[in-house]
């Protein structure tokens, strides 16, 4: 039989496991989010960046010209696209977001990219990396308005200015 200290201890601990099993469940439970507008812009943000980038390697023109501002600067990007498009077997594309700058309906995200470009028969292909700035607007949908940097578009264009004119006249 236990004492009333013992039953006191004992009682004790119960109270004790019941409310550190309370407190580990609230810990699982979500905390609304404070900006829940803002987070869902990011969102829709980071998609178009994704969309942009599954659109070039998957060499889908017409996703690719979708997420463009219909915008004459664009254009000289659109050709250098179409260009990879018929010259590259294979485009394999990544991004790495590095910040997003939100200032009313311009947004501009910075990105660092790796990737690489191979034709029929090329074992090694085409690697490179840079930094780039893409400009978007709007909110929904987001469309690409502008490109700044060291792009990863256009790279037939950069592998021919890369050539020596040694290499092209042995050609």
């Amino acid at each position: 039989m236990l004492g009333v200290r013992e039953r006191a201890v004992s009682s004790w601990l119960v109270v004790a496991g019941v409310v550190f099993a309370v407190s580990l469940s609230g810990c699982s439970s979500k905390k609304p989010l404070q900006y829940p507008e803002d987070h869902e812009r990011i969102q829709r943000i980071d998609q178009a960046v994704e969309a942009l980038r599954e659109a070039y390697q998957e060499k889908t023109l017409s996703g690719f010209r979708s997420l463009l501002l219909p915008d004459a600067r664009l254009n000289q990007l659109q050709r250098e696209v179409e260009a990879d498009f018929e010259a590259f077997d294979s485009i394999k594309l990544d991004f790495k977001i590095e910040r997003i700058i939100i200032e009313g309906d311009d947004v501009d995200v910075y990105v660092h990219w790796q990737g690489a470009w191979r034709k029929r028969g090329e074992e090694a292909g085409v690697r490179h990396r840079g930094s780039a700035r893409f400009q978007w607007t709007g909110q929904s949908p987001v469309l690409l308005r502008d490109v700044q940097g060291d792009l990863p578009f256009g790279m037939k264009a950069k592998q021919m200015l890369s050539e020596s004119p040694s290499q092209s006249i042995l050609r």
